[in-house]
């Protein structure tokens, strides 16, 4: 994408328009991609509130001009007031509502370690009001509600529509918002305009901490303030793939980017360019069960993992999952998983800088649990 005078901007691919126009509206007054991509996130936590959030977590791959990859996890851990004997009695947590809500929302701690990160990278950096204006104004002034958020209320209107403070954000006037018709989140507005004022800090050690710990135990959630304040994102080595076509990055455990690269690298290993089409899906349906295998075996909290997951990435561990497939005979599937899905970020700009990113509330609309005060 390029600016009016035709001197390359860099790139940005979003789900939604106008967050890639915040992305590119950013590169255009000289921030980085850094910069570009928090823009982007906090206008994407607006524009498409079904699938993300600030009450999400955030995975960061950035890839410098020169030198390593940096991941950032910027996932919550549980909360404190998670305990077994919390669940006792039920078969697994909830899908929704306050025993869902159980960790910290790492995202903004995520933003703030990223623009960190840009301040290390060196050069002017824009300010924080900058990159969160265009969603401040969306929040405030509203959107066109879009097809997907939609059919997403309208598919999960039966599990959510009970929460009083959902339905005040999601269901204004008691109906599902139609596709065209304007959207507006008046809480949210003012969450995001005292980060501007305070700081992102304020999310963990401030105003709008204390806050929202008051309407997390009013809501019944196991976060408590101190859970808030003890958050820091972390900075992570990101596991590596040689693959025949380059070297493919991505995030460690917790979060599942091991399974990407696993297919990746058994489905490099079958001789697909010479399968019919037939041949070809069955390997890589194959290989994804593989790699889903050594998830549902080896991923958890990484302070209990007993597995180092880069080892599952060696060449010869590839090596012998691929020998493991029969191409005459399909492995079974298993019984699944349950929902999930996310948004994906991209922004690369002309000095080389990209950054990989993903904001998640796992599945739409995350636990239904809304804070009413900071939406």
């Amino acid at each position: 994408m390029i600016n009016s005078n035709c001197a390359p901007l860099g790139m940005a691919v979003t789900p939604h328009h106008l967050a890639s126009q915040s992305a590119l509206a950013v590169l255009r007054d000289g921030g980085n991609a850094i910069e570009a991509m928090v823009a982007a996130a906090a206008s994407i936590a607006v524009v498409y509130p079904h699938m993300n959030g600030l009450g999400g977590d955030g995975f960061w791959l950035i890839v410098p001009p020169q030198g390593d990859p940096i991941a950032i996890d910027a996932s919550g851990a549980a909360g404190s007031l998670a305990t077994p004997e919390r669940y006792a009695g039920q078969a697994r947590i909830p899908h929704r509502g306050p025993g869902a809500a159980l960790t910290v929302a790492g995202t903004v701690g995520g933003w703030q370690e990223a623009l960190q990160v840009s301040r290390e990278l060196g050069g002017e950096q824009l300010p924080l009001d900058r990159l969160l204006r265009d969603a401040l104004r969306y929040a405030a002034d509203g959107v066109p509600v879009t097809a997907s958020q939609e059919a997403a209320t309208r598919s999960k209107y039966a599990e959510l529509a009970h929460f009083p403070a959902f339905a005040e954000v999601f269901l204004p006037g008691g109906e599902i918002p139609l596709c065209g018709s304007r959207f507006t989140q008046p809480a949210l507005a003012r969450t995001l305009s005292v980060l501007c004022e305070e700081g992102l800090e304020s999310f963990y050690r401030g105003t709008l901490a204390d806050q929202m710990a008051d309407e997390m135990a009013s809501c019944g959630m196991p976060v408590t303030r101190e859970d808030l304040a003890a958050y820091r994102p972390k900075r992570r080595v990101p596991l590596r793939l040689q693959h025949s076509k380059g070297e493919v990055f991505n995030l460690t455990p917790p979060t599942q980017g091991l399974v990407s690269q696993a297919i990746l690298g058994i489905t490099d290993r079958l001789d697909l360019a010479q399968s019919n089409e037939a041949d070809t899906l069955h390997g890589i349906v194959e290989a994804t069960k593989l790699a889903f295998g050594l998830r549902d075996r080896f991923i958890t909290d990484p302070r209990q993992m007993t597995q180092d997951a880069q080892a599952l990435l060696d060449p010869a561990h590839l090596d012998a999952l691929a020998a493991q497939i029969d191409p005459l005979q399909a492995a079974p599937w298993g019984n699944g998983k349950g929902p999930g899905d996310t948004v994906w970020l991209g922004v690369m700009d002309s000095s080389g800088l990209a950054v990989s990113f993903i904001q998640s509330l796992y599945h739409e609309f995350g636990s239904g649990v809304v804070l009413p005060g900071s939406g």
